[in-house]
């Protein structure tokens, strides 16, 4: 079969492998849909956590289930997606019901090599059922529970103000979540074409762009006041940083996106506001199934992200041009052949 690896920052090769056979407690999925993600992007630039080369990427994804394995209640030849953060089951974060921070976590296409590929061997137990969802909606839950999971982690309540930075597809998502749950949103990015994505595609009543005067935009925006919850879906430090004056008294702010460096802020205005600061990691499986009910409520159209699609065989020429914003590029879908 053939994969596509990314073998150092900035190089992508295509090579031949082995179709993978069947190991204990693991399925077979033949790979029909991977989207492309910040993790994606981040790793060919070479400034991914967790990060080794030689690896094969990709863990937006969504198959034919070839081989089920012992993977109770799933039939080969249905169409299925996985939850990729690979836990071990045993350490204390696992134990407490929290897989998506394990202790020992595998994460597909970061850790271990991930669905670039034809063919693509996964636990058994993280497989998901496609629920009816089209291939393109499958390999968009991924992606969209990482937005609900940090919704969740905020405890966002009806009609407080959430300010999400960053209108990539992490931070859309993100925005979608916070709005089911009842919040007010409010976007801001430096990029204007994707603010005004925002507005004319999901609605979204309030964007602020990043060269503005963003903390007396937001009072305006808040009625004297400020976001009780800041999210940010960037990974920009300077971003993560700058969130921290955002957040009112009383607030939570809750980080998504990952970054290498160090977080910096000043102690005596986090601690006079009694503030709180989260990290969201990944997701649960509760995540996907909110995800995938909102999109089966149509509460939610993940495939209106989709603004390019390329063939299995042409991504390693089209893959650098995902970096560029001038490229337009939202959510890149790569299609296998059937």
């Amino acid at each position: 079969m053939k994969v596509l690896a990314c073998t150092k920052p900035g190089e992508l090769e295509y090579k031949e492998a082995v179709i993978p056979v069947l190991q204990k407690d693991q399925a077979i999925i033949k790979i029909k849909r991977v989207g492309i993600c910040g993790t994606d992007l981040h790793a060919f630039e070479g400034t991914q956590p967790y990060f080794t080369y030689p690896r094969i990427l990709g863990h937006e994804l969504s198959g034919e289930l070839v081989d089920a394995g012992n993977a109770v209640g799933f039939t080969e030849g249905e169409n299925v997606t996985i939850i990729p953060y690979f836990n071990c089951g045993n350490c204390i974060a696992c134990l407490r019901g929290k897989p998506n921070c394990c202790a020992s976590m595998k994460v597909c296409g970061v850790h271990v090599d991930g669905g670039m590929a034809e063919y693509l061997s996964v636990p058994s137990t993280s497989l998901v059922h496609s629920a009816g969802l089209s291939t393109d909606e499958l390999a968009l839950v991924e992606p969209l529970a990482i937005g609900a999971h940090g919704v969740r982690r905020a405890l966002v309540e009806e009609d407080e103000f959430v300010l999400v930075i960053g209108a990539g597809p992490i931070g859309l998502g993100t925005m979608e979540f916070a709005r089911i749950a009842g919040g007010r949103v409010i976007a801001l990015d430096i990029n204007q074409q994707r603010l005004n994505y925002c507005r004319e595609q999901l609605n979204v009543q309030h964007t602020v762009h990043a060269s503005a005067d963003v903390t007396n935009t937001l009072r305006e925006i808040t009625n004297g006041n400020i976001p009780t919850v800041v999210i940010d879906a960037t990974g920009s430090l300077k971003a993560i940083n700058n969130g921290f004056q955002y957040l009112a008294h009383g607030g939570r702010y809750v980080l998504i996106g990952l970054q290498k460096g160090d977080i910096s802020f000043s102690h005596p205005e986090f601690h006079k506001r009694e503030a709180t600061v989260m990290s969201s990691r990944n997701a649960t499986r509760q995540d996907f199934d909110l995800v995938i009910n909102s999109i089966k409520a149509e509460k939610i159209n993940p495939t209106a992200y989709i603004t390019h699609r390329v063939g299995f065989d042409t991504v390693r020429d089209e893959f650098a041009n995902w970096l560029n914003p001038e490229t337009g590029v939202i959510k890149a879908m790569i299609e296998f052949n059937s």
